[in-house]
């Protein structure tokens, strides 16, 4: 990995210290903490943002969907600004510590020989490999998974407690002797971060039936209470820790060029410039835009991106 020219890495950034976890190996690159960006002057953010563009080239803001909604509408009102597709915001929808984890993932990755446009692909990917869930003590305000009436119910029971997981699949069970949720069918190691109810379960129960290959604990992070709807929870995340096995994933997908910008991605949507690929017919804008860039004409970078960049969404 990384025999080719030196090059400055991808910065990856993350909206909170809490959400910077501790490298997970010596490779780990640091983040880059956009503490406050919605309370801070936007003259300040949008300088922060400009010296990491002008030192790593590109940059990647890996936030949850429970960041405060100004953070967001901040974040694209200084890529607006700054007038340019080399700022990618990506929301994947995992819960928090989820969210800092694969984070981590994507700043081991920075340190390879991966380009930008498939480094921000490759959180789309490793986000299929990433088991992230809760113990709470109440389901009363969970909205983020489905929750049925018995649920509901039993959560206003005193001393109830619920097994959670938010994703890849859902799934929700009251706490007792049989218990259990499906978890990963392969090799991973369990971040754990405690808030106000005891671990017990998830570091004596779900860990063992995970078969996880080593256990972690992290601070709880400040969003994690909003995103379950409670503060009477712990939450934890199986992920691959691995810097070859990430490596590995990431590097056997095909790769193609950006019919619209021209980087190197993988999967079927450029997170830098949110650009999909065009109908191969050529039915794309009606004027025959479409079909050029899909012939390889690349957009003059000069020509007015702004009236037609598209909204960037996770």
């Amino acid at each position: 990995m990384g025999d080719g020219e030196p090059r400055v890495p991808t910065a990856i950034a993350v909206t909170s210290a809490d959400m910077a976890l501790p490298p997970q190996d010596e490779r780990t690159l640091p983040a880059a903490v956009l503490q406050d960006a919605d309370r801070r002057p936007l003259e300040q953010v949008l300088a922060e943002l400009q010296t990491l563009v002008d030192q790593h080239g590109h940059v990647i803001v890996v936030c949850s969907q429970a960041v405060p909604a100004g953070v967001e509408r901040r974040l694209h009102t200084v890529r607006a600004l700054l007038e340019t597709d080399r700022i990618a915001l990506f929301r994947p929808p995992l819960p928090p510590l989820g969210i800092a984890v694969l984070a981590r993932q994507l700043r081991q990755l920075a340190s390879c020989d991966l380009g930008p446009g498939v480094l921000a692909s490759a959180g789309r990917l490793l986000t299929h490999y990433l088991h992230a869930g809760a113990l709470l003590g109440s389901v009363a305000r969970l909205d983020r998974v489905p929750v049925d009436l018995k649920a509901h119910a039993r959560s206003w029971v005193p001393g109830s407690q619920f097994g959670v997981v938010a994703h890849p699949v859902p799934q929700l069970v009251k706490i007792g002797p049989e218990a259990a949720l499906a978890g990963p069918e392969f090799g991973t190691s369990l971040l754990v971060a405690k808030g106000q109810l005891a671990p017990d379960w998830v570091t004596g129960t779900l860990a063992p039936s995970w078969r996880v290959q080593g256990l972690r604990e992290a601070a709880l992070p400040a969003e994690s209470a909003d995103w379950w709807g409670t503060a009477r929870l712990t939450e934890f995340c199986a992920y691959l820790p691995d810097l070859s096995v990430l490596y590995q994933l990431v590097t056997s997908v095909r790769r193609s060029a950006c019919h619209w910008c021209g980087i190197d991605v993988i999967g079927d949507r450029c997170v830098f410039c949110s650009a999909t690929p065009p109908d191969h017919d050529g039915a794309g804008d009606g004027r025959g835009g479409a079909r050029d860039r899909a012939l390889g004409h690349r957009r003059d970078p000069a020509l007015g991106r702004r009236r037609e960049r598209r909204a960037l969404t996770g």
